[in-house]
């Protein structure tokens, strides 16, 4: 597998992507961006659990059925969520207006809004941008595009990266934006991505919910899941390769390529959460079940208590015991042991001491540190990535509509 590289989405040969302001939000900011395959290809997606969902996760929904697809119409600053039927008919519209804009069929296009709940969508500015957005599209366009689907982010999110399979170079490039509302079913969180590679709908869309699964469903930040939440991917077929088949090595390779970049996009995701001073990785070891160590390492990774405690750089560890005993979990409390970095400050269920705790709080200066926890009882293990809780996350979301 090589190194990452430039162009994000549009590392991705016969991708073109482009952003613009089409005025949705505030001042002179990017808002409307558009992702483009030059040729037909297969699409698979995941979408929110959120019970209520945003206009157009109901029409990709049922759009993606066909498996099919060439473009994806994405605006920022305007959620059309909790719109009603105006807000559908209104996701159609744009998909249509894509689409004329395109030369497609209207069914090859798939949309994606975030931003505030509630508000119809300002569709005179959205119709007058689309044909000049697509003028704008380029085949080094992934970060304009990526820029224009940021709202709180702090942090442009792309990556791509490549391997050899089948005798081709293959590449997997992708986009994604989050920083706020974030948490696993999915994470807050859009995100498109796109492959050269043949690969068959239902092979793709397996392992699109495998790679999501293992990245984008381990992001507990804060513990709210949205209404827009979803993945899309697009494979074109442009390397010429044989389409990829289930169980085979070419199948194994591929599957390592998009775990890599979706995890890589997922990480930037969780490092950029909202008033965030702290990224840890936590690790739960030796428990009885995978399910159940990702589950034990939720209940951790969206305590405010054990958040604060992060942010204070205070290796308050008895609240991290309090936070596995109420998780559901199967535990020995005896045999649990909890480390900040290197550093042990619990071992067989009992604190370790104030030397223990003085050497971690060194360890929680840093911007980014692991936290293990090991239950001594299994064999399976999990990881997510987290922040802490700031006064900074407060002030954004307390204002976040002004």
């Amino acid at each position: 597998m090589t190194p990452f590289l430039p162009g994000g989405i549009t590392a991705v040969p016969g991708m073109l992507a482009a952003g613009m302001a089409a005025g949705i939000k505030k001042g002179d900011v990017p808002d409307l961006a558009l992702i483009v395959s030059e040729r037909e290809a297969t699409v698979a997606g995941v979408f929110t659990l959120n019970k209520v969902v945003a206009a157009p996760v109901v029409l990709d929904r049922q759009r993606i059925r066909r498996g099919k697809g060439r473009a994806i119409l994405v605006n920022s600053g305007n959620a059309n969520a909790c719109t009603g039927r105006q807000g559908y008919a209104d996701a159609v519209k744009a998909a249509a207006l894509t689409a004329k804009a395109l030369r497609l069929h209207p069914k090859d296009v798939f949309v994606a809004s975030t931003g505030v709940i509630g508000k119809p969508l300002p569709m005179e500015r959205i119709e007058a941008a689309i044909p000049v957005l697509a003028g704008q599209l380029r085949r080094d366009g992934g970060e304009d595009a990526a820029r224009a689907i940021m709202t709180t982010d702090t942090t442009v999110k792309m990556v791509a990266a490549s391997d050899t399979i089948g005798g081709r170079t293959i590449t997997v490039g992708g986009i994604a934006k989050g920083s706020g509302m974030i948490h696993p079913n999915m994470a807050t969180m859009l995100a498109f991505l796109a492959t050269d590679a043949a690969v068959p709908r239902a092979r793709l869309q397996r392992g699109l919910r495998q790679a999501v699964d293992r990245s984008f469903n381990r992001l507990p930040v804060d513990g709210d899941t949205s209404t827009n939440d979803m993945v899309l991917c697009l494979a074109n077929g442009a390397a010429g390769d044989r389409p990829i088949a289930s169980g085979s090595s070419d199948a194994r390779r591929f599957q390592a390529l998009l775990d890599h970049v979706c995890l890589d996009l997922a990480k930037k995701i969780a490092w950029d959460g909202e008033g965030a001073t702290k990224c840890v990785e936590l690790r739960v070891t030796r428990a009885r079940t995978t399910n159940e160590a990702v589950r034990l390492a939720v209940a951790i990774a969206t305590s405010s208590l054990v958040k604060t405690s992060w942010y204070g750089e205070d290796a308050n560890w008895g609240r991290i015991m309090a936070a596995i005993g109420r998780a559901g979990a199967r535990i020995a409390p005896d045999r649990i042991a909890v480390l900040y970095g290197s550093v042990p400050v619990v071992r067989r269920g009992t604190g370790l001491g104030q030397a223990a705790e003085e050497q971690a709080n060194s360890v929680l200066k840093d911007r980014e540190f692991i936290l293990t926890v090991d239950l001594g009882i299994g064999h399976a293990e999990a990881t997510v990535w987290t922040t802490d809780l700031s006064p900074e996350y407060v002030n954004i979301n307390a204002s976040y509509r002004s």
